[in-house]
C-alpha cells in the first residue's frame, strides 16, 4: 500500500503560510509601558549583577564565562521579549551599575573582584556584550515592500 497526500492537505497549508505573512507586526511599547517595563529591567538586573559579581571568581574560569554568558542572555532576553533597546539598554544599565560599584574599593579594598585578567575581563565584558546586544539588529521587525 501506497502513501499518497490528500488533494486537501496543499490547500490547507497554503492559507496558514499566507495568514502568517500577512500578520501586522508587533506594536511598539508605549511611553507607559517603556518605562515601567525599564524599571522592571533594571531591578531584574541589578540582582543579576551583584550575584554574579560574588560569583565570577569562585570556580576560574567557568564562573566568569557564567556570568559573561548570563549578562549577554538577559541583556538579549529583554531585547527580544521586550522588542525595545530602551528597556535591554536599562538591563545593561543595571548589570554594570552593579558590577561597577561592587567593584569600587573600600575601607579594606576590594574583595569581590578579581586582580589581572579575570578582573578587567569582568570589568569591561558585561559593558562589551551589552553594546554588541544593542547593536545588533533586531530580525524579522523590517516593513517589507
Amino acid at each position: 500500500m501506497q502513501n499518497t497526500p490528500s488533494p486537501a492537505a496543499p490547500e490547507q497549508a497554503a492559507p496558514a503560510r499566507a495568514d502568517a505573512a500577512a500578520e501586522p507586526p508587533a506594536e511598539a511599547l508605549g511611553a507607559g509601558a517603556t518605562a515601567l517595563s525599564s524599571v522592571f529591567a533594571v531591578l531584574i538586573s541589578v540582582v543579576v549583577g551583584v550575584i554574579t559579581t560574588f560569583t565570577h571568581g569562585l570556580v576560574p574560569p567557568w564562573g566568569l564565562i557564567a556570568g559573561l554568558a548570563i549578562v549577554a542572555a538577559l541583556v538579549g532576553g529583554f531585547r527580544l521579549v521586550f522588542g525595545s533597546r530602551i528597556v535591554a539598554a536599562a538591563a545593561a544599565l543595571g548589570v554594570i551599575g552593579a558590577s561597577a560599584a561592587l567593584a569600587l574599593p573600600g575601607a579594606g579594598g576590594t574583595a569581590l573582584t578579581l586582580n589581572g585578567v579575570p578582573g578587567y575581563l569582568w570589568a569591561f565584558g558585561p559593558a562589551l556584550l551589552s553594546v554588541i546586544v544593542l547593536a545588533v539588529p533586531a530580525r524579522g521587525r523590517r516593513a517589507r515592500a
